[in-house]
């Protein structure tokens, strides 16, 4: 499955657009399934791996969330920039991710032993058609993707993961009244679906449908506390209905568990802070963003920003 894109993200510009490679390594070592997802643009990728270490090729610059499911653990994910910022002379980025027994969460990897009825349902041709969208996906072949998941939906009503595939697709294509539909079909189909939920409450946002954002927002949070971008949705929405301190909570949340999310929450934070007239928090939020996003297209600006905000106000 492919995590919710926020409005925030920001896209790459044609210029940088040379092939990279991404290897890393977890802890604890364990077997585990890691899965790379595009956040920007449609894509994903997987593989397995028997120590702790993976490797991803021929990779677009931009943000990714990374996925590593440990079977009996459950799944971790963390926000990676791969880009000139983060990767050395040969375009290789490393990653070395230190888990929590905390930062993993078990929920999903229980479901596959509990699979509602209506997905145990889903015919054998459907899931081969998700299949296919995947290994679209991963070719960055988009249109065809779309085709294979509807195929899919259409044949499976009831197959929430592919409404859910078919809703961060739209998304990510500005589609968001279809992004909606989508996340809601696949609620739907699976009440118990955590995906679709949280993925719904971010479109809503971008929708600014902050009342109805704010009951699935609220709900992702109770039900997946150190999830950031549960919590950074959350923050947004409180952000857009005026309430600054409940929105600075949740965004502060949202660092913490993963400081180079793509929703950056550090932004919204700096405005909150500027907002109340306190320069140092703002001007330690901006840094703390381009230590985390080195290729932000406005950086240089950024820095210039932040050395006003440290300078004495004049008198």
């Amino acid at each position: 499955m492919i995590r919710f894109l926020l409005p925030t993200v920001f896209v790459w510009s044609a210029w940088c657009q040379q092939p990279y490679e991404l290897s890393g390594r977890f802890s604890p070592e364990a077997q585990a399934s890691v899965s790379l997802f595009g956040v920007a643009s449609p894509f994903v990728a997987s593989t397995l791996s028997d120590d702790g270490r993976f490797t991803f090729k021929k990779l677009q610059p931009g943000t990714y969330t990374i996925s590593i499911f440990v079977p009996g653990r459950g799944e971790a994910r963390q926000t990676v920039e791969v880009g000139p910022g983060t990767a050395d002379a040969h375009q290789h980025v490393q990653l070395n991710l230190n888990f929590k027994e905390s930062d993993f969460v078990v929920v999903d990897a229980l479901r596959r032993h509990s699979v509602p009825a209506s997905q145990l349902a889903v015919p054998e041709k459907a899931m081969r058609e998700y299949e296919d969208a995947q290994k679209d996906l991963n070719r960055r072949d988009v249109d065809a993707a779309v085709k294979h998941l509807e195929h899919a939906v259409e044949m499976a009503p009831e197959f929430s993961a592919a409404w859910n595939n078919l809703g961060t697709i739209a998304y990510q294509t500005r589609k968001f009244e279809r992004a909606a539909e989508c996340f809601r079909a696949s609620l739907e189909a699976d009440p118990t679906a955590y995906e679709p939920l949280v993925n719904l409450g971010g479109v809503l946002v971008t929708l600014n449908d902050l009342d109805d954002a704010w009951k699935y927002n609220v709900y992702a949070v109770l039900i997946r506390p150190n999830d950031a971008l549960a919590n950074s949705q959350l923050g947004m929405t409180y952000f857009g209905l005026g309430k600054m301190d409940l929105a600075e909570k949740y965004f502060a949340a949202a660092r913490q568990i993963d400081p180079a999310h793509f929703s950056h929450p550090q932004l919204f934070l700096a405005e909150i802070h500027l907002r109340r007239g306190d320069r140092s928090a703002t001007a330690d939020d901006l840094e703390d963003f381009l230590k985390h996003h080195p290729d932000w297209p406005q950086a240089a600006r950024m820095r210039e920003k932040i050395d006003e905000l440290r300078r004495p106000p004049p008198v």
